[in-house]
């Protein structure tokens, strides 16, 4: 079958070297597409989680790999880093191994609409709830993570199609919808001051396309439960590509093997690389 063909990507909250990863997915999605420009939207490498554990199974490596290949061949990688992966914002302006590394960036559609591109964690100021209520959200989120894999693995084990648990919940969840707006509007706020047509960006693990007050907002979502991209056609159109809907691979999601960040492990290779050059 040939490969989906768009001028622009995006993808962002790939979240590599945490068990909630996607990888899979993401992998399938990779080798089925091709494009002009890639854009990798922020936490991509979760160096938040990995100070604490680090679950690094072949496909993770497989992932960075892709990425490498993928600008070794011509095609434009620009790696926006998140808050997941803050330390690497320190190399903004760098090339490494083909990839642009950048704070933020433009992109320009087909029908010359300038979208500001950032991963989005400077809203987090205009969306903040109090400590106590955020504390208490990122306990009941883990919680729903390890939901959401077990359920995975279980639909898997039947043959079931990919379906998010913590999704569902959260799309029911009116305070969860709420801050998703608030979100949106700070994001199209900034557009708007920067003179720009929209704005595209992750972070918040909810994929949208909205026209709000004349101003575009796009989000691309995630690959830890949603599996969703976004993509500007040929033609120019910006499209959700939910990936769950036309995986090829048939691959169970199981638990690979965990590694203990506390004893010597062997870090991955890319994030080894990325250290060394931090501290030159």
């Amino acid at each position: 079958m040939e490969p989906l063909d768009y001028r622009a990507i995006f993808i962002s909250d790939i979240h590599l070297g945490t068990a909630d990863c996607r990888a899979d997915y993401l992998l399938d999605f990779l080798r089925h597409t091709r494009c002009d420009t890639l854009y990798l939207v922020g936490d991509v490498v979760d160096l938040w989680a990995m100070r604490r554990q680090v679950h690094w199974p072949q496909s993770h490596s497989e992932v960075v790999r892709t990425f490498f290949e993928l600008a070794a061949s011509g095609t434009r990688v620009v790696y926006i880093p998140g808050n997941h992966d803050e330390a690497l914002r320190a190399l903004s302006g760098c090339h490494f191994n083909g990839i642009e590394i950048l704070r933020d960036t433009v992109h320009v559609t087909r029908d010359g609409l300038g979208l500001r591109v950032s991963h989005g964690d400077e809203f987090d100021a205009a969306v903040r709830c109090g400590r106590l209520v955020q504390a208490i959200g990122d306990v009941a989120y883990n919680v729903l993570l390890w939901l959401n894999r077990h359920t995975a693995r279980l639909r898997g084990r039947y043959g079931r199609p990919y379906w998010s648990l913590s999704a569902w919940l959260k799309e029911r969840v009116g305070g969860a919808r709420r801050y998703v707006r608030r979100f949106m509007l700070a994001a199209v706020h900034e557009a708007r001051q920067g003179d720009f047509d929209g704005y595209v960006c992750g972070h918040i693990h909810v994929a949208g396309i909205e026209q709000v007050d004349g101003m575009l907002y796009c989000n691309d979502g995630d690959w830890v439960e949603h599996c969703t991209a976004l993509v500007e056609n040929r033609d120019g159109r910006l499209q959700l590509i939910h990936w769950a809907d036309h995986k090829r691979v048939e691959r169970e999601h199981t638990g690979d093997e965990v590694l203990d960040a506390v004893s010597p492990l062997p870090v991955p290779e890319l994030v080894a690389q990325w250290a060394r050059q931090l501290s030159r």
